[in-house]
């Protein structure tokens, strides 16, 4: 299959270079000249684990290329992926469609009989009916089809997701859109992975849905895990206990300070935005959106509690920046929130994340960047683990008690035993326990 995916971010690089390890000839166009040079460079502008090998693999086996030129590969094209940003749109909430309308505008006097346009995009119910309106109207006599076909890809494992997917989904309102989609899918059958044809409404709509409902997983450990700290009770064994429930299951009831990144956030939100506009309110999603916006805010207040409160000419060590592990996104991370509350409170933010550090300079003003965890902790009245990442699930703490001004760790992902810190001297603050 000639495939053309429109859009070189997160989404359209992954899924690119992974149709193209397929087997599958694979063109990512981008309107970024800057992103496009450094593609052709050989140099990938995220940071996913595995990416660079799988892009540079696939380029010299001539499967995957990069262009700025849209005409130059479209006519050739079989299927076409729109994979552009649908960032929140200011003030009300609901997804920025301007950027997949625009490639639909652009793509409709260059497609070829038979092509199979597939919206990558996360797009709220509908869209496909007004991509497939746009290009019918320039178009009129093209005999063409419009997909959907939603991403469920986890930063940080993005690869392994889109080669062993719990399911695919396809959305589609004819026969040739599916067999199109199923000769793309064909590689994945080896491992079972299920393929899932329905209405393309119903794929746009899984989408939010199943994002909306991990969103709801998280807020609702995280206020258990509030009720475990008021009752004396571990809110690791709570999640334990429900989580061995199959009806449950054990995944996303890690408490901690609340989700960011760069879907829960504004899915939730767009999501809201069309039981809105449908007339069907979502009062459970809107319950979530409010409790982690609550959650990010009340975590600084949780480390200035963990300081007895006096915050005046102390120092904290910030250990991870990015929303999580294994990625260079910060947004809506809640280190922002976090490093916010405290500079507000007068408290110098020393930081170390290994990857987000650049990132994170767009994003937050007046923290102290370091060169390491340890370079973070020195001189620091308080340690706050933010994110997940490995280079902190073992730290020196015997160490780190000699650099620290005062022996306070306060871990708001539960990565340490209690009795492991405190045996090195240090006072020790987690979530729900």
């Amino acid at each position: 299959m000639h495939i053309v995916m429109i859009g070189t971010g997160y989404v359209g690089l992954v899924s690119g270079a992974c149709f193209a390890d397929f087997g599958h000839h694979v063109t990512c166009v981008d309107k970024d000249r800057a992103k496009i040079d450094a593609l052709l460079d050989g140099r990938i502008p995220i940071f996913e684990p595995g990416l660079d090998d799988l892009v540079a693999s696939n380029v010299a086996a001539g499967r995957l290329k990069f262009t700025l030129d849209l005409a130059d590969v479209l006519p050739q094209a079989d299927a076409v992926f729109i994979a552009v940003g649908t960032p929140s749109r200011r003030g009300d909430g609901h997804a920025d469609l301007s950027y997949v309308y625009a490639a639909a505008e652009e793509m409709a006097p260059l497609l070829r009989d038979g092509a199979v346009v597939v919206d990558k995009s996360t797009v709220p119910v509908g869209t496909g009916d007004e991509v497939e309106a746009i290009i019918r109207k320039a178009r009129p006599d093209l005999h063409f089809s419009v997909a959907s076909n939603p991403e469920f890809l986890r930063e940080g494992a993005a690869i392994d997701d889109f080669k062993r997917p719990d399911r695919v989904v396809i959305g589609v309102n004819d026969e040739h859109a599916e067999r199109v989609l199923q000769a793309i899918y064909r590689p994945l059958t080896r491992n079972e992975a299920p393929i899932l044809v329905m209405s393309r409404r119903a794929a746009e709509l899984t989408k939010y849905a199943a994002n909306a409902f991990l969103a709801t997983k998280i807020s609702f450990i995280n206020e258990i895990a509030d009720l475990c700290e008021k009752v004396g009770a571990d809110v690791r064994d709570v999640a334990r206990g429900i989580g061995s429930d199959t009806r449950i299951g054990a995944r996303f009831l890690q408490p901690g300070p609340g989700y960011g990144g760069s879907c829960f956030p504004k899915d939730t939100l767009a999501l809201l935005k069309t039981g809105q506009d449908y007339a069907a309110p979502l009062q459970i999603v809107d319950a979530v959106v409010k409790v982690n916006a609550q959650r990010k805010q009340a975590m600084g207040g949780k480390v200035i509690a963990a300081l007895g409160g006096e915050t005046q000419g102390k120092t904290v060590a910030l250990l991870g920046l990015t929303f999580k592990a294994d990625t260079d996104d910060m947004r809506d991370s809640p280190a922002i929130d976090i490093a916010a509350s405290l500079q507000a409170a007068g408290i110098t933010v020393r930081a170390y994340d290994p990857e987000g550090m650049e990132t994170s300079k767009a994003v937050i003003d007046g923290l102290v960047y370091c060169k390491d965890s340890y370079d973070a902790l020195t001189g620091a009245d308080a340690a706050v683990i933010v994110t997940e990442w490995d280079a902190f699930r073992a730290l020196d703490l015997a160490r780190a008690k000699r650099l620290m001004a005062n022996p306070l760790l306060v871990d708001l992902r539960n990565l340490y035993s209690r009795k492991d810190v405190e045996r090195h001297g240090f006072t020790y603050v987690a979530v729900g326990r």
